[in-house]
């Protein structure tokens, strides 16, 4: 190798552990990880609970770590994760087809919602973010519909952890008000964004149960709020949820 440099054994300590937990394939915990890698608790500690504020891991149930969401994003960006974007991608460009508006793929990566894929609108004036781009998961309504997959005890772990910010005068604040949203966005299969994540401008999202262990993904509709009136949120909510079903048999 041309040059020198000084090796940082911390990024070996990391890979370490992403290495052995890819090679074991189940979910282990700080324990099990320092007993393997002979590594102090603290060590690992500290090294896991940076991956998991980074997407990368993901805290399981019982103590136990598995690879979270945020590698999908990493494996968009290499090329990989194709299976998802080239199964979806069809569909966006139906969405977008028939609505005419910016249509986008998301998952979750830890307190992120990392876009995955998009297709804009054919309007001069539209909404549209880059893929790979990551926004608040506490905000809008891709973010509501990621949320309304994690479990009671996972959502209010997260909003205790959380501060709900202003980012509109009709972005909602109060935390049991936000998490009774969730929970309808659960119940009813969609959740809807009427001005509070950009002001002027609407979503609509439905989410993507796709077996594939903690994959949390949605898509969603965004445009002008002059373009998402309330006499097409019925039939734009029932074709979102009409082709997320087409979307989870591909996956099935």
């Amino acid at each position: 190798m041309e040059g020198k440099f000084k090796r940082v054994p911390a990024l070996d300590k990391c890979f370490a552990i992403l290495d052995l937990m890819a090679h074991t394939k189940k979910p282990l915990g700080i324990s099990d990880l320092s007993n393997a890698l002979a590594y102090h608790k603290s060590t690992v500690f500290n090294m896991v609970y940076t991956l998991v504020d980074l997407g990368i891991l993901e805290n399981g149930t019982e103590g136990k770590f598995r690879f979270g969401p945020g590698l999908y994003a990493l494996g968009k960006a290499s090329g990989g994760g194709s299976e998802l974007v080239s199964t979806v991608h069809p569909y966006l460009e139906e969405i977008s087809k028939e609505t005419k508006l910016s249509v986008f793929l998301g998952i979750r990566s830890g307190k992120r919602a990392v876009i995955m894929d998009k297709v804009d609108s054919p309007f001069d004036i539209k909404v549209s973010s880059e893929a790979g781009m990551a926004i608040p998961l506490l905000a809008g309504a891709g973010g509501k519909v990621l949320l309304s997959q994690l479990s009671d005890a996972e959502l209010n772990a997260l909003l205790s952890e959380s501060k709900l910010k202003k980012f509109t005068p009709a972005s909602c604040t109060q935390k049991q008000n936000y998490k009774n949203m969730i929970q309808k966005a659960r119940k009813e299969g969609f959740a809807l964004d009427d001005e509070e994540y950009i002001e002027g401008v609407r979503a609509l999202a439905v989410p993507l149960h796709l077996n594939r262990g903690n994959l949390h993904a949605a898509i969603w509709v965004v445009g002008l709020k002059s373009q998402i009136k309330d006499e097409v949120l019925p039939s734009f909510r029932s074709m979102l949820k009409d082709i997320a079903r087409r979307i989870e048999i591909r996956f099935s």
